[in-house]
């Protein structure tokens, strides 16, 4: 079953592959519209490099790294990265060790369910310096590579998914939990790309690897978030291993239904119908349980 927009990818690798084989003869007299085309050697060299490590397909890889000029800019993940970045120094200068109010008005509160902003404007706080660390640098070196390959509208839905998701999960399986913190959305990019990569990891380079390294740059947040929970047991403001959970579940079913496919087939548009199924389900049903009882 042939889709259009498996057809003009084909159509578009193969016109440019006959344009590279015409212009071999004609290198050393470059024409002034294709010379103002040619990347600065150091932005084609970080273009090719996240062609091989997030996408699958060789012709998926050419054709992204001999299209791709940055325009419109991967502004999402950037201004989410300033935004979490500034509100923590903001609370840094004013208490001095960073530390939300509890009758903050972005922190999710079991007790202010009716208050819906707070469903996805706890991610713009963090309850300490690691909790920050960690989401802004996974955000910034998976999520702004895959922006620049998927697109800003794409990823900011992966990521707010995960956030919702977070908030949601939480609300249902850990009802009595004060949540803070991006970490929904982060795992909702990093379990969109760990599924890409375990899919096609022979194909990847060092695909065995990357899946280790994930995995166990996943466990330990988690397992460090357990521990806040239950050793530390703070009042409010611990991270809650719930929204990692459901964010990672959330980035696994939408992350499979919005990004970019350049070649999708009749199996994989089955995997499409069935993960927008399993994500609209579970937060519709979040959303009854929230309003209802």
């Amino acid at each position: 079953m042939k889709n259009k927009r498996r057809d003009s990818f084909i159509v578009a690798v193969d016109q440019r592959d006959l344009v590279d084989l015409s212009c071999i003869d004609s290198k050393l007299q470059p024409s002034k519209s294709s010379t103002k085309q040619i990347c600065p050697n150091a932005f084609k060299n970080m273009v090719n490099k996240i062609a091989d490590n997030f996408l699958d397909d060789p012709r998926d890889r050419k054709f992204y790294a001999d299209n791709y000029r940055c325009w419109p800019p991967p502004i999402f993940i950037i201004s989410v990265t300033l935004i979490e970045l500034a509100f923590f120094t903001y609370y840094s200068i004013i208490d001095g060790d960073g530390s939300i109010p509890k009758d903050d008005l972005f922190v999710y509160r079991p007790d202010k369910r009716q208050e819906i902003w707070r469903f996805a404007f706890y991610m713009v706080l963090h309850a300490g310096w690691v909790h920050l660390f960690f989401n802004l640098v996974i955000q910034l070196l998976i999520g702004l590579p895959l922006e620049m390959v998927h697109g800003s509208v794409r990823i900011g839905a992966v990521y707010m998914a995960g956030v919702l998701a977070g908030s949601l999960g939480t609300s249902v399986f850990d009802p009595n939990v004060y949540l803070l913190g991006a970490s929904g959305g982060v795992y909702a990019l990093l379990s969109a790309h760990l599924a890409n990569v375990v899919l096609n990891y022979n194909q990847m380079e060092f695909g065995l690897l990357r899946i280790f390294g994930l995995f166990v740059i996943a466990s330990t947040d988690v397992g460090y978030a357990v521990y806040e929970r239950y050793v530390v047991k703070e009042e409010y403001g611990q991270t809650s291993y719930v929204a990692h959970f459901a964010g990672a579940a959330a980035g696994l079913t939408l992350g499979l239904v919005v990004l970019k496919n350049f070649e999708q087939k009749l199996r994989e548009q089955f995997i499409w119908w069935l993960s927008l199924t399993i994500y609209m389900g579970c937060m519709i049903s979040a959303i009854i349980f929230n309003v209802y009882i």
